[in-house]
């Protein structure tokens, strides 16, 4: 497994983070086994990147990573990197203030079980609570041991500006897939400017780049996808298109079009990591071999031509789907 340094913290890790959004309830039902199988599949590759949050199932994948790398860390502790976020409300909704961030590392320290969290990353900004606020505690957590490095995700430049005035950000986590590139015109430049760590997520768009949706796929009603716009009408079905042509071209290069998704963020300046989740052994097994992907010049104008009429799609918040 290539790695790479996570920005300027120092931190050594692979360049695959293994995720566990789909370990939370969101996508639906799972096989708990199977799931820490996979986790047990990414160590044996090399990947020693773990990335999870508070708000997937609330506790419930911090539980089942924890239980996944207990050999690790009972034994080895530095040989894996645990990150988690924080900052939402169980029934939805943000809060960064430094009260609910304290607890929530509490939380989360007990749930992964561990003493100190490598990177502790505030899940989404709030508005409603000065940036002095939430990088002061987590200067303050910092200070205490219990965390290592503090993160944000799904921050602009402007709003990591304002945390920085405080305490450094040290790494940024947003979304970033061939169908989603809105972090290229400004905030990819000012993570890159100030030596903050990327690790993108949803490479996969959601699954919609792996190539296993089609038009008549149905989701359970747990899955936030079916309640998604981007998986339905006129905007899966263009999307789609894509998807069939770029998997045309990954084909000719002996590679799956999920394959090619997760090698062309590696690709992209700026990008440390990308994390891929996997609820088998044999889908991280498959997703960890695209780190050792080089894509050429032509190959990335290729894939330009090729998702050109693209739709462009969001996710979820924690608000809701749109």
């Amino acid at each position: 497994m290539k790695s790479t340094s996570l920005g300027s913290t120092g931190l050594h890790v692979s360049r695959i983070a293994f995720g566990t959004w789909q370990l939370g309830g969101q996508w639906g039902s799972f096989d708990e086994n199977r799931a820490i199988a996979a986790i047990r599949e990414a160590r044996e590759l090399g990947i020693n990147f773990f990335d999870t949050a508070q708000a997937y199932g609330f506790g419930e994948s911090e539980r089942l990573l924890g239980k996944a790398l207990r050999p690790e860390i009972t034994g080895d502790r530095d040989s894996v990197v645990i990150a988690t976020k924080g900052g939402v409300l169980p029934e939805g909704g943000r809060d960064a203030s430094g009260d609910y961030l304290r607890q929530g590392v509490e939380r989360s320290l007990r749930s992964l079980g561990v003493e100190t969290i490598d990177l502790y990353q505030v899940h989404w900004p709030d508005p409603t609570v000065p940036a002095v606020e939430t990088a002061a505690v987590l200067q303050e957590l910092v200070d205490e041991g219990k965390i290592r490095f503090v993160g944000v995700s799904n921050y602009d430049a402007r709003e990591m500006a304002e945390f920085a005035a405080v305490r450094p950000v040290d790494t940024l986590q947003p979304p970033y897939h061939l169908f989603r590139r809105g972090i290229e015109t400004e905030i990819l430049p000012y993570t890159m400017e100030h030596g903050i760590g990327v690790l993108a997520y949803s490479p996969l768009a959601s699954g919609l780049l792996t190539g296993s949706i089609h038009e008549s796929t149905m989701f359970e009603e747990s899955d936030w996808r079916s309640r998604a716009t981007a998986f339905t009408g006129e905007t899966l079905k263009r999307n789609l298109a894509v998807v069939r042509r770029l998997a045309d071209f990954a084909e000719m290069r002996g590679l799956t079009v999920g394959q090619l998704a997760i090698a062309w963020v590696l690709n992209q300046p700026g990008v440390d990591v990308t994390i891929v989740g996997a609820r088998s052994s044999a889908n991280i097994k498959a997703g960890a071999m695209a780190a050792h992907v080089e894509l050429s010049a032509e190959d990335l104008f290729v894939i330009a031509e090729l998702t050109a009429d693209a739709v462009p799609i969001e996710g979820a918040t924690p608000e809701g789907v749109v």
